[in-house]
């Protein structure tokens, strides 16, 4: 699976629509003749197909500014996304009939006092990213007059 783009979302992101990087655009399914607008298909990581549209300025000059409109604020909305979290979205292609499959991942961020501290991946993903951090992470959560942490605190972070 190769990565297309990978980016941690900003404001409009939420709010509107998701931009894309216009050198990323060939990756994406091609828009034909004078068409400003595909609609695609990406499988997230619980396996849930997502129908999304990549729209892009209906003039012909070189700074196309890609976005993704339909279908993306509902996925915002189902995966509870917020400003600093990131997606990264996948083209994998098929060896039987050439055709692609488009994925999408999610990476929620963790804050600690409002700053970015880490990402960990959407529920449904396995990952041991943050176990690094967990003797920090109790730190902060645990008061240090505490004798023993794990009275207070027991399972993964």
């Amino acid at each position: 699976m190769a990565i297309i783009v990978s980016k941690r979302l900003r404001k409009t992101d939420i709010e509107k629509r998701m931009t894309i990087p216009s050198k990323s655009l060939n990756c994406f399914p091609a828009l034909s003749g004078n068409e400003h607008m595909v609609d695609f298909d990406v499988r997230d990581e619980c396996g849930r197909v997502w129908k999304f549209r990549i729209y892009t300025r209906k003039s012909n000059n070189k700074y196309r500014k890609p976005v993704l409109t339909k279908g993306w604020r509902e996925f915002v909305c189902r995966k509870e996304l917020s400003i600093d979290d990131k997606v990264a979205f996948y083209m994998d292609k098929q060896q039987a009939d050439g055709s692609v499959e488009y994925r999408v991942t999610v990476q929620k961020a963790v804050k600690v006092f409002g700053a970015v501290f880490a990402h960990k991946p959407f529920p449904g993903e396995v990952s041991n990213a943050l176990l690094p951090f967990r003797p920090l992470l109790i730190k902060l959560i645990i008061p240090h007059k505490q004798s023993s942490p794990e009275l207070l605190y027991s399972g993964p972070i």
